[in-house]
């Protein structure tokens, strides 16, 4: 019995084998990519820290959603724990070590290192742990590549400023400038309007707590960006009202307030202020003395036409318009896409002349582009279609179908699917669009069910087809000239998917939620033989091997 039971096992590994090396016999290599190119994984911290009240930090915007708005998360579940990174970290830059990585892209919790914002003093716990990261990555050869903004900001700035929006601020200066009666001229009017004096507080909330980053960790670290996905956590915010502070207003939902019209550009607009400040301060006092670089994230998904209609092919255009070239079109060219002006009309802020310079005078260094899916776009302009999703105020109505035909293959994420051409077509844009800025790929990856069985979570073929395919693309974009300096998987490990709580699972890397066991699958296989050039033949063989001893 026990010999054949360890048959049936050698079988079975030959047939994983066997459609593991499919892939790799179409003929990706290392080698297809420039020398010192960036190869990683990334996460983020409120995803998989843990430690949600651990050495004084402070709680943040996702802590008190995942605890007060039921419902809000597919099971229930929060981050309180999650990978418990906080306190297993060396055992995850073990992983990430042996995957035989060169870079590991994480952020920082803003409330572990300012739990109250700049008027409640810096948190020494919170700047030791991230000292002991960045040590020990280093110490394994893993540049840190860090991310300032993951979506989290501390909860007391939300209840102070009213987050990206300023509520506070915006009634308390109402009620000043209407009890006035002091005649004021043009230009302090403008300074005194709401929006803009909400504006200048929380960008200079988001200043000082970057400049605090710099000073303490920048003499190790090379790669900064300011925000990951505003162009995406914006939406989920203030358009569908998915993401804390939960505002919306129909038809994109019924939330107890919020203007799905306004918001989300008024809160996109500050941020990118707040982006700009920080990267004035880096370049202005840091970059020549610590020779790092800095950049922002930005949330790509392609849209291909629904029809080869004029009426398609433009809101194809629009569509990205309003995914990419919304928050880098004010970073490159001062400001917002004509496409945007058109449809958004007074909803969308203006930049003042000293904003515009601000902006034009601090681009970035590179672009991080998280890219995982195309989808087609139909026009809404001159046809009825329902504008209740994410790309509703672009008039357009996002389809993963064409005549019936799917576009890809469906992922575990709602809407996203396997398109690896769009890889290709993705960095193109982008490095044609924005004067060949050097681009990092800086989350790419493939969703598993939670419900999969064990043996298909582990012996996961179809994401390292996945990862092989947009790599492929990846390298076909280079050849043709893109300026391309690094990609990331995601993620390391399995984490907490936002408003998808456990349900989803992204990692290389297994996770048991009750144990905290990191168990690799097929793909972190993949992944380290692809980086240190073995054969994935030679490596399967030992596996088989070893299943027959």
């Amino acid at each position: 019995m026990a010999v054949a039971a360890a048959t049936r096992i050698a079988v079975v590994v030959v047939v994983l084998a066997l459609a593991v090396l499919a892939p790799a016999a179409r003929g990706l290599r290392r080698d297809d990519f420039p020398p010192g190119f960036l190869f990683g994984a990334a996460t983020s911290a409120y995803q998989i820290e843990g430690a949600y009240l651990d050495d004084n930090k402070g709680l943040n915007n996702w802590d008190v959603f995942t605890h007060l708005q039921a419902g809000r998360i597919s099971d229930g579940r929060n981050g309180d724990v999650a990978d418990d990174h906080y306190h297993r970290y060396t055992e995850d830059v073990d992983i990430l070590h042996n995957l035989a990585v060169n870079s590991y892209r994480f952020s920082i919790s803003w409330a572990r290192i300012l739990p109250r914002g700049r008027l409640g003093g810096v948190n020494s716990a919170g700047i030791a742990f991230y000292n002991r990261l960045i040590n020990a990555l280093l110490q394994k050869g893993i540049q840190p590549f860090v991310t300032l903004n993951h979506f989290d900001i501390p909860h007391e700035l939300e209840t102070r400023y009213g987050g990206w929006l300023g509520a506070a601020i915006r009634y308390t200066y109402m009620a000043k400038l209407i009890s006035s009666s002091v005649v004021l001229s043009p230009q302090l009017q403008l300074k005194l309007n709401p929006v803009y004096v909400h504006m200048h507080v929380f960008r200079e909330e988001f200043e000082y707590y970057s400049d605090v980053c710099f000073n303490a960790f920048g003499d190790r670290v090379r790669f900064w960006t300011t925000f990951n996905e505003p162009n995406l956590s914006t939406r989920h915010q203030y358009i569908l009202g998915e993401f804390p502070p939960n505002h919306c207003s129909p038809p994109f939902g019924n939330c107890s307030s919020g203007d799905s019209r306004r918001e989300p550009y008024a809160a996109a607009h500050n941020i990118l202020l707040s982006h700009a400040a920080a990267v004035h301060n880096y370049k202005t006092n840091y970059q020549a003395k610590q020779g790092g670089s800095i950049g922002i994230v930005i949330a790509v998904k392609w849209y291909e036409p629904l029809t080869n209609s004029t009426e398609d092919v433009r809101a194809a255009r629009r569509a990205l318009a309003f995914e990419v070239d919304w928050f880098l079109d004010p970073i490159f060219f001062g400001d917002y896409p004509r496409e945007m002006r058109e449809i958004l009309s007074s909803n969308l802020p203006k930049f003042t002349p000293e904003e515009k310079k601000l902006l034009q005078n601090n681009k970035v260094d590179f672009i991080g582009i998280n890219h995982y899916t195309a989808i087609y776009a139909k026009d809404c302009i001159y046809s009825p279609c329902t504008l209740d999703t994410y790309e509703g105020n672009a008039l357009v109505y996002a389809i993963g179908r064409r005549n019936g035909k799917i576009i890809g293959k469906p992922t575990a994420l709602h809407g996203y699917f396997v398109v690896p051409e769009a890889m290709e077509k993705v960095v193109m844009y982008v490095n044609d669009r924005y004067r060949n800025t050097t681009i990092y790929i800086t989350e790419n990856g493939y969703s598993q069910h939670s419900d999969t069985s064990m043996e298909d979570l582990i012996n996961d073929v179809e994401r390292v087809n996945y990862m092989h395919d947009y790599l492929k693309y990846l390298s076909s974009a280079i050849r043709k000239g893109a300026n391309v300096g690094g990609y990331f998987a995601w993620s390391i490990v399995d984490n907490f998917e936002w408003v998808y709580g456990y349900t989803v699972k992204f990692g290389l890397y297994q996770v048991d939620f009750d144990t905290q066991e990191r168990i690799p699958r097929m793909s972190a296989k993949w992944y380290r033989d692809f980086l240190t050039s073995s054969s994935l033949t030679d490596g399967l063989q030992v596996r088989s091997r070893r299943a027959d001893s």
